[in-house]
């Protein structure tokens, strides 16, 4: 692939992620609204705090490419939001519909990581030192709100299933609510690694 092609497919990818974070800039003040938990309620708000940061960042590096950054849509966002809505309109409750959320959220997540690697790739290959740092900072983000939203889902998926089951006695499902705190099983894998 000539280089000047692979500079297109960087300015559109890139003007892709604009698009899928003015999208969530809009749909996670809804998410954060219709979470239970204040603990995912508060993820939701500052990880919308930082999305308004990541479009920053963007309008940063087209500035510094003299590109316009808007003209496309980005299909994926905009197929997994809706699927983020659906969820929302289910009939579920309290935890149930917090596991929901965290499921969609990070869907979103993974897609946005992904995104963000490939980008980070084209712009070190064509030598864009300050926007590949700045592709860098948002991808860091991204993966440690992944990380917040896998700690928070094994905590609340506990307690959906729980919510689930009325007829078990009070002591086994207390038991099933009360998982091993984060510190300590991230203490247990690294001393399973070593």
């Amino acid at each position: 692939m000539e280089q000047n092609q692979l500079k297109e497919l960087y300015v559109d990818e890139l003007r892709d992620i604009y698009n899928a974070e003015n999208q969530l800039v809009k749909a996670l003040p809804k998410m954060a609204k219709a979470a239970t938990s204040e603990e995912l309620r508060s993820g939701f708000e500052e990880h919308w705090e930082q999305t308004k940061g990541h479009v920053q960042r963007l309008e940063q590096i087209f500035r510094a490419l003299g590109e316009k950054p808007s003209g496309k849509k980005c299909k994926g966002i905009e197929g997994l939001i809706g699927e983020g809505k659906e969820m929302m309109e289910e009939d579920l409750d309290g935890e149930a519909l917090d596991a929901g959320l965290i499921s969609a959220a990070q869907r979103v997540e993974h897609y946005e990581i992904a995104a963000y690697g490939c980008v980070r790739t084209y712009g070190n290959i064509l030598g864009e030192k300050e926007a590949v740092s700045l592709l860098e900072e948002t991808l860091e983000e991204e993966k440690e709100t992944d990380q917040k939203l896998t700690e928070l889902a094994e905590r609340i998926n506990v307690e959906a299933a729980g919510s689930d089951s009325e007829n078990e006695d009070g002591e086994e499902k207390a038991n099933r609510r009360s998982p091993q705190p984060v510190a300590s099983r991230r203490g247990k894998s690294k001393a399973a690694r070593a």
